[in-house]
């Protein structure tokens, strides 16, 4: 076993009255490999983090950070793993500067080292003009890069991130992106927790979908994606709410407002086209667009929105598979 890997294996959380937070979930993330770990509110991805760094135990099933058990040994494994939580990181009556020094500083890193590598971070995602000013002053924007430098200042050989771009910019958003490979080209195993699909399709090597705590799939986004290689997605945006119902159930979907988004299968796409340029004609569509489908398609028809009701409006209909916008 790597000193420098995380491995999850059969893991299992069960709360009193039968409630799993996840169930039987096995994963290994390797040196060098950003792993991310995908799937609805209430998947258990948190709850899985909190595993891995022993402030939950698992009911089944094992957890080695560093080759350390994390079971047995909470602490010893914790000393491997560094990690940006959820929640905003409490610096008030801190500058960005002064809390991501302090945490290299804790890390075993000199003055010097902690000075100059705060100073590399704060310059790479572009917050240099929020570095010396207090933590109750700054947007959750410039919080939430602050508290990734703070993991990412001296990293482990496991490196977690809960989030990591919630309250960012775009901008900001491409260069933490940069940082979090950086971490992964230096050997680190990165665990990646996130919502945003797209970004996350182009950042990991691998990823796992979780739903009601269970694996779904899991793979690399070019090996999952094909898993629609031979579909197509149709978006429409109709002129008003009701037309977008009417024409949506000719598909078997579901519209949100005055747009409804479905798969076509590769032999239908003439005759959708046909089809939705005849309706533009009408005046029934504003515009419509086909487009190969990705790893977010297969995402919300995997994992749903998390509530059976809303997963059974995802059915089949009579010329496709239909997703739920």
């Amino acid at each position: 076993m790597s000193p420098n890997q995380l491995d999850i294996d059969n893991v299992s959380k069960i709360y009193k009255g039968g409630i799993r937070a996840n169930d039987g979930v096995s994963f290994r993330v390797h040196a060098g490999e950003v792993f991310g770990l995908l799937g609805h509110n209430g998947a258990g991805k948190t709850t899985l983090l909190n595993q891995i760094i022993g402030l939950a135990l698992p009911t089944h099933g094992s957890i080695h950070v560093g080759g350390v058990d994390a079971v047995s040994r909470p602490a010893a494994a914790r000393r491997h793993c560094s990690f940006q939580p959820q929640s905003q990181a409490p610096i008030d009556g801190l500058t960005p500067r002064q809390a991501i020094e302090i945490m290299a500083r804790i890390r075993g890193m000199n003055r010097k080292s902690a000075r100059r590598r705060a100073h590399e971070l704060l310059q790479a995602l572009d917050i240099t003009e929020w570095s010396d000013q207090y933590g109750q002053n700054l947007s959750g924007g410039v919080k939430r890069l602050t508290a990734f430098c703070m993991a990412a200042v001296d990293p482990t050989s496991v490196v977690m991130f809960d989030e990591p771009t919630n309250d960012v910019d775009p901008v900001r958003r491409r260069l933490l992106w940069r940082q979090i490979r950086a971490l992964a080209d230096d050997g680190c195993a990165v665990l990646l927790v996130t919502h945003n699909i797209t970004e996350a399709e182009r950042a990991v090597d691998r990823l796992i979908i979780l739903d009601k705590g269970r694996e779904v799939v899991q793979g690399t986004p070019g090996q999952l994606s094909g898993a629609y290689s031979s579909k197509l997605k149709l978006e429409v945006s109709a002129n008003d709410p009701r037309a977008a119902s009417d024409l949506a159930k000719e598909f078997g979907a579901t519209a949100t407002g005055c747009r409804f988004v479905t798969m076509v299968a590769e032999a239908d796409v003439a005759a959708t086209i046909a089809w939705a340029q005849h309706k533009k004609e009408l005046g029934h569509i504003a515009q419509f667009s086909v487009a190969p489908a990705g790893l977010e398609d297969l995402y919300i028809t995997l994992a749903g929105s998390g509530t059976d009701s809303q997963k059974q409006r995802g059915t089949r209909g009579s010329r496709n598979e239909t997703l739920v916008p």
